[in-house]
């Protein structure tokens, strides 16, 4: 028995000192397991997650370092921020990427459990807000946000796109706890309760709003940019991981930056790899993470987007699901900072393209920009045949939006589009002489 208790003593000592929560050591301690929890399908975490992964870049950069260990990478994919949470804070991930508000929770759980996380890169951002959006049924008479009121929308609470639709309800003068009724569910159990008419809108984050419409099951009725806040994807990495393995840490952030770099450079290319490793139509990834998508990628930490992640404190506080969060001390750039030397201080004062409309012709490598949407247009009608996907930033907000699902208006000689009604219809109200128009109409009228 003594012998046994011995040898049960000697395997946890051995165990704490070649494992480091989720990064474990082999028997003869020279393999080392990392461990990254990603959302294949948020497609704006892509740069630590699907396409970092399909490039291979983690594995080159650990392979490289020259330790003398031996290096595995575990890649978890999840639905959800809130499970990659989870297996953080119980030790087993120890690099994950979500939204800014499952960032705070991340933040807030790791505090409370005494498992503290770092937010320690940017992944994929939005200056005004457009990663989230609602949308409805594509035969729904619902046009505006007043609307919505007494009726039930879905959403997954505790995720950004709820706090857009809180913030959107709580503008359009609408209570959002008693003003409608809010069925908190998975984005696919969403999608399908409105399919099914058992909701009649749905707010959710990237990818979802724009593959189901595309795929001809919604159409937009309120685009997050309204709103004018930043939203934004980060990579999240726990305390001790960090502090143990510095190393590691910072060959996951550079080669987080070159995923950045191959997207930004080849954005046609990377989004095809993306589609094939996800499912999701290549179309719909590059609206998201085109040359002009509603992301932009870059993976230092900007002041604006800290500042919108304070301001989101109050809205997770109001649905009880945190307490007060000290932001300054979850966010670290310290290591990405290092990681990328001087060139940190370029991407920390780059700002995102000018938004611009695209086609991406049939059997093409790469897409065509237009400098505006009567140009673009005149093309689309040209090659009726010969169009993958036609994109166009609203008039109001920039945020891309496919052609033929746009919201058009006719304002004299001009045509512009729109991604919802509601910024359509104040644009016509305050143009006298300006009207709504389908997009056939708008197609002839460009040809």
């Amino acid at each position: 028995m003594k012998r046994t208790a011995l040898g049960a003593a000697a395997a946890l000592l051995l165990a704490s000192l070649t494992a480091c929560g989720g990064d474990a050591a082999g028997a003869d301690g020279s393999t080392v397991t990392v461990t990254v929890g990603y959302q294949s399908k948020t497609i704006n975490t892509v740069t630590a997650g699907t396409l970092l992964r399909s490039l291979g870049y983690f594995e080159k950069r650990l392979n490289s370092l020259g330790d003398g260990h031996t290096y595995k990478v575990d890649w978890q994919d999840y639905a959800t921020g809130a499970p990659i949470t989870a297996q953080m804070t119980a030790g087993k991930i120890d690099i994950g990427s979500m939204g800014d508000f499952p960032l705070l929770i991340n933040a807030a759980r790791g505090r409370q459990l005494n498992r503290p996380t770092r937010l320690v890169s940017v992944t994929g951002y939005n200056l005004r807000g457009g990663l989230n959006t609602i949308v409805t049924a594509p035969d729904s008479t619902i046009d505006s946000l007043e609307e919505l009121k007494g009726k039930k929308v879905s959403t997954s609470v505790g995720s950004a796109a709820d706090g857009t639709l809180v913030r959107a309800l709580q503008r359009a003068g609408i209570d959002p706890d008693h003003g409608i009724h809010k069925l908190n569910q998975q984005p696919a159990v969403g999608a399908s309760a409105l399919t099914a008419g058992s909701a009649d809108a749905l707010s959710q984050f990237v990818a979802w709003p724009g593959l189901l419409t595309y795929q001809g099951k919604t159409k937009a009725l309120y685009d997050g940019a309204q709103l004018n806040l930043p939203t934004f994807h980060g990579v999240t990495a726990r305390a001790d991981f960090a502090e143990d393995r510095p190393a590691v840490l910072e060959a996951f952030l550079k080669a987080q930056a070159e995923a950045t770099d191959y997207l930004n450079s080849h954005p046609v290319a990377a989004a095809e790899k993306v589609a094939e490793a996800t499912g999701l139509p290549a179309e719909v990834v590059y609206l998201y993470n085109g040359a002009h998508g509603i992301s932009t990628f870059d993976p230092s930490v900007k002041p604006r987007l800290v500042s919108a992640l304070k301001q989101d404190v109050p809205v997770l506080k109001a649905a009880g699901l945190t307490g007060d969060i000290d932001v300054d001390s979850f966010v670290d750039d310290s290591h990405v900072r290092k990681a990328l030397k001087a060139s940190y201080a370029e991407r920390l004062a780059a700002t995102p393209p000018a938004a611009a409309g695209e086609v991406w012709p049939k059997g093409a490598g790469k897409t065509r920009s237009f400098t505006s949407p009567a140009r673009l247009l005149a093309y689309v009608a040209a090659h009726p045949k010969g169009v993958r996907a036609a994109y166009v930033p609203d008039a109001t907000t920039g945020t891309l939006w496919f052609a033929d699902k746009a919201v058009w208006v006719a304002d004299g000689g001009k045509l512009l589009p729109f991604l919802a009604p509601e910024t359509a219809q104040a644009y016509v109200s305050a143009h006298g002489g300006a009207r709504v128009i389908g997009y056939a109409d708008a197609l002839e009228r460009a040809a």
